[in-house]
């Protein structure tokens, strides 16, 4: 039988990123104990006062059609708590981030559009690209420069096809984040060039230090800047699926209009939790980010003097970038010896980009006691790796690699 060209444009390289992830699930399913930080769940129960007024709109037999845009209560609540004050009428309810991203790009960009994005990026978005046909143009962001995504970069990759510049901060996979002035440089960008500024905000709320920019409130930018949000992992509710999208009012009708067609609304009962989270839910939101610090920093002290590996410490997000190149193995090579030796599930890097190549993504899922177990298992695992490399110093690195480390550091 014959399949669209979309079934073409969605696959590709990213789709077998997640490979390691679903072996470890199947080893779990058989059995086996497996420690899973491939996937970016909290492990956070979600808050009891979410799921309590959930469970009295259904009693109180609120299931049926709902405003396809989402309720207007629910839309008030994204506006209160947005950075910059707007109007409910800016804001569309998608069923989660990733729908919001997806009906996003139907409505700003088509075939052959370019769209600037940093590499490595989440692998989803790949197929949020291929989707509409545009085409993501990839500024590499260096881990010797912790992940920074440079302005003048972006400048230099701006062509007469560029129609946006898609960004994400705390950035997943590296936790890296965008400050105030280089955000204003980018804002200039946009607007020199006549470009749409999409935000993907999810881990907005994961700042660890500081406010975040807020691009919505800089001169000029409101009539082009796109934010997405979700409350997944800021209040660990990544399966109610409720997420947003705040832009100008016309482009908010275009989107409603899509999502009509999409999702036609969302349940009345998950709304009702959502303006719950987002009104009641603050202290839960703010112990959960210092519990994900204390995690964050319990893997990197861990592995602070590990031969062969070392981590970036990431200024916000849940993951931790591990680089491993110091083992001799390649990221897919190392995973995948990590799940088979040790049970252990990470994600490879190379499968958020060719700048990730040579590191696994770590998340900060499991408690802290059960973290610095696993951090125990990836250093059994390049203990053995390095012991099998020729050239090897009594510690386990290669004078030349570190050379590299003293340099970086």
């Amino acid at each position: 039988m014959r399949y669209s060209t979309l079934t073409q444009r969605i696959a590709g390289h990213a789709v077998a990123a997640w490979d390691i992830h679903y072996q470890a699930l199947e080893q779990r399913r058989l059995g086996r104990e497996i420690f899973l930080l491939s996937v970016g769940d909290p492990d956070f129960d979600t808050p009891a006062p979410v799921v309590e007024a959930a469970i009295a709109s259904l009693r109180q037999g609120e299931t049926h059609y709902s405003d396809v845009r989402g309720s207007l209560a629910l839309r008030q609540a994204v506006a209160r708590h947005s950075q910059q004050a707007v109007d409910a009428e800016r804001v569309v309810v998608t069923a989660g981030a990733q729908c919001g991203l997806f009906a996003t790009f139907q409505c700003l960009f088509e075939a052959d559009d370019e769209v600037i994005v940093a590499e490595p990026m989440y692998v989803t978005y790949h197929t949020v690209f291929g989707a509409c046909g545009a085409r993501a143009v990839q500024v590499p962001v260096r881990p010797e420069q912790g992940f920074r995504l440079d302005p003048a970069a972006v400048a230099r990759a701006i062509t007469p096809r560029t129609r946006g510049l898609l960004i994400n901060s705390p950035h997943n996979p590296t936790g890296a984040t965008i400050g105030q002035a280089d955000l204003k440089c980018l804002a200039r960008l946009c607007q020199e060039y006549d470009l749409w500024l999409i935000c993907d905000d999810v881990y907005q709320s994961l700042l660890y230090d500081g406010e975040a920019p807020n691009p919505l409130g800089l001169p000029g930018m409101a009539e082009r800047c796109v934010s997405i949000g979700s409350l997944s992992k800021s209040h660990a509710m990544s399966g109610w699926r409720v997420g947003w999208v705040i832009g100008p009012p016309e482009f908010a009708r275009h989107l409603g209009t899509l999502v009509m067609s999409m999702l036609f609304g969302l349940p009345e009962f998950v709304m009702q939790a959502a303006c719950v989270a987002l009104d009641q839910a603050e202290d839960e939101v703010r112990r959960m980010r210092e519990v994900y610090r204390a995690r964050r920093d319990r893997v990197c002290a861990s592995l602070e003097d590990c031969p062969g590996i070392h981590a970036h410490q990431p200024a916000g997000g849940m993951f931790v970038m591990l680089d491993i190149r110091g083992t001799g193995l390649s990221a897919q090579a190392f995973a995948q010896r990590l799940l088979n030796e040790e049970g252990v599930a990470l994600l490879p890097g190379d499968g958020f980009g060719p700048s990730a190549a040579g590191h696994v993504r770590l998340g900060l899922v499991l408690e802290a006691q059960v973290l610095a177990q696993v951090c125990q298992r990836i250093r059994n695992c390049a203990s053995r790796a390095l012991a099998e490399q020729p050239g090897r110093d009594i510690d386990g690195e290669t004078q030349d690699r570190r050379i590299e480390h003293e340099a970086y550091q």
